[in-house]
């Protein structure tokens, strides 16, 4: 039997009233819509979306030609330069996935992604070349290597027989940017932290990516042509996919190798930057400028910052500035912040100390994020909105991951009960904003870099001396928070804290080596199990 619905009978979809949503068509409408337009500012260099739209087609086209295509993988070691905001199109363009790397990992985990990832091609910015020579020497298999060799950089070495600019000449003039068939495929790879070592590959999809572009717009109040500058790194959850967000925008990227407080001040005198991005770490870099670097800015700056939740304090010095900060909450696997703390009119009635209260919550979901619960992770019932009763934060909805890259049960794992489970557990309040008081998976947010106590923990019970560890987060002035290692030593062995960060240091990534070490016995519950709450109260008192 035929459905008896009208609006059933011969209403079909076809190519006239339906297409799949994908970052991609942001690219060309800027182009065709604002040609002129300045969309990259990279030293000298100002290049325009049509000439951005013409290089992503290049590197597209000159993909193809090696054989890249639907699944490939291509990573990117690169800094915030314009070949990773143009990969952010034109290896979309192919069918393939963008994989950006964490510039800030060793070579042994850069190995293990390129490998995990089954990376086709390799671009790679020479001042990182001498990680990835290490990682290329461990890879089991070779792989294709092209250089980006930015003028505003002298150092490093090329290790690839091409370079960017001289690979996308390779391709097709004439090649146009070309529609996906479905919106559900993959488009971007990222790697998060692996709370037992080995980071999880988080793939996004073109839906997820095309609405969290727009949803960081609407949560944000950033309107047309806003000048954006690139603090926060490209790698980190494809730039929360500001990339995409600038393109639909049609504003202008300026890039920025290095976070120093002088050429961030700098930029924003100079280009009239509107919004930027960054961990609580970059506000505090901005706070403690000298005076100097701070004069002469007289417009105002919007923020957004994610992580350790900024004090009071740094809220006040930008506010003084004439900058807004907007706190932001997200991980890797809902695309970055799908909760935002949207402010009320009637919080700026409010001394700072109170007002940076409510600043400091996590909040509500962003304009486009479905669903967001704290629940009890066993019951997945809903916690009472007290403001006291923690539970975990579940999301689902278009802005969640499709999954982890080649690991179901982990997926699966994270998606029971048909929520994404986050691991942090919050309190809910009266309002509906959220507030995280833990993290249930001991995950160390520092400068907006995860760390896992856990993979901190193994490395140190390597050591031939040291007979238990144990690792939390105290909080940081500078970075927000930061790994305390408590370590207790074997019977008749001796160590400094200076012996053991030297160890540290060739096992570990810079920014995962604890920078605190406290010596001694361990508290633990009567059963073995370390009672980290007195570690973290412990840790305040000594440091």
């Amino acid at each position: 039997m035929g459905s008896n619905n009208i609006y059933e009978q011969s209403l079909e979809q076809n190519a006239a009233n339906y297409a799949p949503l994908t970052p991609l068509t942001f690219l060309q409408r800027a182009a065709s819509v604002y040609p002129e337009r300045i969309a990259l500012i990279q030293g000298d260099l100002r290049q325009n979306w049509a000439d951005t739209y013409k290089r992503s087609c290049l590197l597209a086209s000159a993909l193809q030609k090696l054989g890249i295509g639907k699944g490939d993988t291509v990573s990117f070691m690169g800094a915030n330069t314009s070949e990773l905001f143009e990969a952010h199109f034109g290896v979309l363009m192919t069918g393939a996935i963008l994989n950006a790397l964490n510039t800030r990992l060793d070579a042994k985990a850069i190995a293990f992604i390129l490998e995990h990832a089954e990376t086709k091609v390799l671009f790679t910015d020479r001042e990182f070349s001498d990680t990835i020579k290490k990682a290329l020497g461990i890879l089991p298999f070779n792989l294709v290597v092209i250089d980006i060799d930015d003028p505003l950089f002298s150092g490093g070495e090329l290790l690839g027989k091409q370079t960017y600019d001289d690979f996308i000449l390779t391709g097709d003039p004439g090649y146009a940017c070309f529609q996906i068939e479905d919106e559900w495929q993959a488009c971007s790879l990222n790697y998060t932290s692996g709370t037992t070592g080995n980071p999880k590959g988080v793939v996004y999809h073109h839906r997820g990516a095309y609405l969290n572009a727009i949803s960081n717009a609407l949560c944000w109040n950033m309107t047309d042509h806003p000048i954006y500058l690139w603090t926060l790194p490209m790698f980190h959850c494809n730039g929360w996919c500001f990339p995409w967000t600038l393109a639909a925008m049609t504003g202008t990227s300026v890039c920025l190798r290095h976070v120093r407080d002088k050429a961030i001040f700098d930029a924003i005198k100079e280009h009239k930057v509107s919004h930027f991005c960054g961990a609580p770490v970059v506000l505090n870099t901005l706070v403690n400028a000298d005076d100097e670097l701070k004069r002469g800015i007289e417009h105002s700056v919007s923020a957004m910052t994610a992580g350790a939740a900024p004090p009071a304090s740094v809220i006040a010095a930008m506010e003084a500035m004439n900058f807004s900060v907007t706190h932001a909450y997200g991980l890797t696997e809902t695309y970055g912040p799908c909760v935002v703390c949207a402010p009320k009119e009637e919080w700026q009635d409010l001394e700072i100390s109170e007002r940076a209260e409510y600043l400091a919550r996590q909040g509500v979901r962003a304009p486009l994020q479905d669903e967001l619960m704290v629940a009890d992770p066993q019951t997945m019932a809903p916690v009472p909105k007290d403001g006291k009763t923690m539970g975990e934060i579940f999301m689902r909805g278009n802005l969640v991951m499709k999954g982890y890259l080649k690991n179901p049960p982990t997926t699966e794992e994270a998606f029971s009960g048909g929520w994404f489970h986050s691991g942090d557990l919050a309190v809910w309040y009266e309002d509906g904003y959220v507030q995280i008081k833990d993290r249930s998976k001991d995950i160390i947010i520092s400068g907006g870099e995860n760390i896992s106590s856990l993979e901190l923990e193994s490395v140190l019970f390597k050591h031939p001396k040291i007979l238990e560890a144990a690792v939390v987060a105290v909080p940081d002035e500078k970075w927000g928070e930061v790994p305390c290692a408590f370590v207790s030593l074997k019977n008749g062995q001796e160590m400094t804290s200076e012996e053991l960060i030297v160890y540290c240091r060739e096992e570990l990534a810079g920014f995962k080596i604890p920078k605190k070490v406290v010596f001694g016995p361990i508290d633990k519950t009567s059963t073995g199990k370390v009672q980290k709450y007195l570690l973290r109260e412990k840790a305040i008192q000594v440091l």
